[in-house]
């Protein structure tokens, strides 16, 4: 007799195409994607390609940001197992649909309760089995189906003078203050979201562009890993992130350097840290930034004008800064070594053919000390690549390539 429960050859290969050790059957994050992979694979494709890490605030389920360019889940196990399985796969879709939709990155400037509650009211009507508490727009007698900014231009008056921490109008000082006589919105000023958006703050460090591009990267590959189920309410928004204006490669490329630039910082204990004393190690910023460039040199990518201009870029943007570039030229093994710090850039070529293995860059860099802060890898991506890379990556493909791996920022390289 066939069991309804998950069974255990699904979670072996679930931790398989996630490349973790399989652990015990009580793992309810895990288990929810299982199912997520089953019955809405699209969703289940895109929680596979978002990095965990520790849930800050233990008294919300679940979290959901992006964080120098890589897409960030955090769940608070106990928590998340507590609720029953519909709930626990309703709420990874409301985290999901606030990525898709780009909300972390969107807040910027805006007060932060007000933010958060509007993209909240955004999202939930499309989401059936919330856990008890989830914001509904009928409940506070608002037209459903706006969008998060026509949500937010409701609950925040005209010359809300109020801080950006809470959802104060007229007084910096109180943030849980808010504006009277807007009528049915008044009582949203103390309302709470379901999931934890604290981690949103972090979301700053990623331009918007950026973010843009990682996310259609992730709904790119989400949508090959689900033939093409998509489910119907969010059609719109994921056909507009795969069919976008189109964006000069040069602006991207600028973007994820700059991104990446904003990392550099370590701990020392030869500084002693300014609030903290002896205790604490101090900070000592990385005043270098160290970019890994990989360059493949098959003959699909012997493309001269191609190489040129991806050369020359990265030269004027690594002249205008304190940065030295390690270049790799490789096809099936690295095949020469360069480099380049300050005035000694100098744009060259080298052509090797043969097939590809984009592997052995990411051994080397491995190597590296100090390690890089991105690597950048100008491909046609036909060839086996590390199942996960703990670099932030920039894909930089041929107008005819394909991403080798689910991690990474894709960039298409026109002329």
């Amino acid at each position: 007799m066939q069991s309804n429960s998950t069974s255990t050859d699904d979670r072996k290969e679930f931790y398989s195409a996630c490349h973790i050790r399989y652990l015990s059957p009580m793992h309810s994050l895990e288990n929810t994607i299982i199912r997520l992979l089953k019955q809405k694979p699209f969703y289940g494709h895109l929680l596979l390609q978002l990095r965990r890490e520790p849930c800050r605030d233990n008294r919300k389920s679940a979290a959901i940001t992006v964080r120098d360019g890589i897409p960030l889940l955090s769940v608070a196990d106990e928590r998340f197992a507590s609720l029953p399985p519909e709930q626990q796969e309703a709420l990874l879709e409301h985290l999901l649909k606030h990525l898709l939709h780009l909300h972390p990155v969107r807040r910027r400037e805006r007060n932060r309760h007000d933010w958060d509650v509007a993209c909240d009211l955004a999202i939930n009507p499309s989401i059936a089995g919330l856990p008890p508490g989830a914001l509904h727009p009928l409940d506070y007698h608002l037209e459903a189906d706006l969008s998060a900014e026509e949500y937010y231009d409701l609950i925040v008056p005209p010359f809300d003078l109020g801080n950006l921490e809470g959802s104060g109008f007229g007084s910096a000082d109180r943030d849980n203050s808010g504006a009277t006589g807007v009528g049915s919105a008044d009582s949203l000023r103390q309302a709470d979201t379901i999931d934890d958006h604290t981690p949103w703050q972090d979301a700053d460090s990623t331009p918007l562009i950026l973010a843009e591009e990682m996310v259609r990267s992730m709904a790119r590959d989400a949508l090959r890993g689900s033939d093409g189920d998509l489910p119907g309410d969010i059609r719109a928004v994921v056909n507009s992130l795969l069919q976008p204006t189109p964006i000069p490669w040069r602006q991207i490329l600028r973007q994820f350097i700059a991104t990446a630039g904003r990392t550099g910082r370590s701990s020392t204990w030869m500084r002693e840290h300014r609030r903290f004393s002896h205790q604490t190690p101090g900070v000592r910023k990385k005043r270098r930034l160290h970019l890994l460039v990989g360059v493949d040199v098959s003959d699909s990518t012997n493309i001269a004008l191609l190489r040129e201009a991806f050369a020359a870029e990265l030269l004027n943007l690594a002249r205008g800064r304190e940065c030295s570039i390690t270049v790799l030229y490789a096809n099936s093994r690295i095949q020469r070594i360069e480099r380049l710090s300050g005035a000694s850039f100098v744009a060259q070529r080298y052509d090797g053919g043969g097939f590809t293995d984009l592997r052995p860059i990411f051994d080397y860099a491995r190597t590296l000390h100090p390690r890089p802060a991105a690597v950048i890898y100008l491909t046609d991506g036909i060839g086996p690549a590390p199942e996960q890379m703990e670099f932030p990556t920039l894909w930089v493909l041929t107008q005819e390539g394909e991403k080798p791996a689910p991690w990474g920022v894709e960039l298409r390289l026109t002329l």
